[in-house]
């Protein structure tokens, strides 16, 4: 392992002496983020929402999702949310988005919908994670709705945010291999 290590970080000085080498890897490294980040928005696009893919952080939500899994969203107004569709919303001064069922749909008379939310493995509704005084959620909380699922593929982010050393350490070591022309 020492061994290892010794040749990585000598093809990383062997690198840092051919500066256009070195730029080219620098380069190479910016166009992967690049192209995540353009196909984060464009999926963004193509689904409506401003967050496109989720992960289950609790076990409100059991049966129907556990923790870990990653849950694809749509924010599309046909066909519009009905009870039983699983939403994700934001609560405004709240970081994490939420994940849970819709239990009820109200309309308005000038036709804008009001939404109350449970999630499956809770016992009450969620007005008290809503803001201070509010029933409902509305259309501007909702970030998506769930249209498919991918069960535990999720952990690995959990488990990033969990331990944000292994988070420097898995991007750390991406980032040198892809410097040192490593696959």
């Amino acid at each position: 392992m020492l061994e290892s290590l010794q040749q990585y970080f000598g093809e990383f000085k062997e690198l840092a002496k051919r500066p256009r080498s070195f730029l080219s890897q620098i380069l190479n490294l910016a166009c992967i983020v690049f192209s995540a980040l353009m196909l984060w928005k464009g999926l963004m696009v193509m689904t409506g929402s401003e967050s496109p893919v989720v992960v289950v952080l609790s076990g409100s939500m059991e049966p129907a999702f556990y923790r870990g899994d990653i849950l694809f969203l749509t924010l599309f107004d046909d066909p519009p949310i009905s009870p039983g569709d699983v939403v994700v919303f934001k609560i405004e001064g709240r970081d994490i988005p939420i994940v849970h069922r819709t239990m009820n749909v109200h309309t308005s008379k000038q036709d804008t919908f009001s939404y109350l939310t449970k999630g499956d493995n809770n016992q009450v509704d969620d007005r008290g994670l809503y803001a201070h005084r509010q029933l409902f959620i509305t259309k501007k909380e909702i970030m998506g709705r769930a249209r498919a699922y991918m069960p535990y593929v999720g952990m690995v982010t959990i488990w990033l945010n969990d331990y944000p050393w292994l988070k420097y350490l898995l991007i750390g070591s991406m980032g040198f291999f892809v410097i040192i022309g490593r696959e």
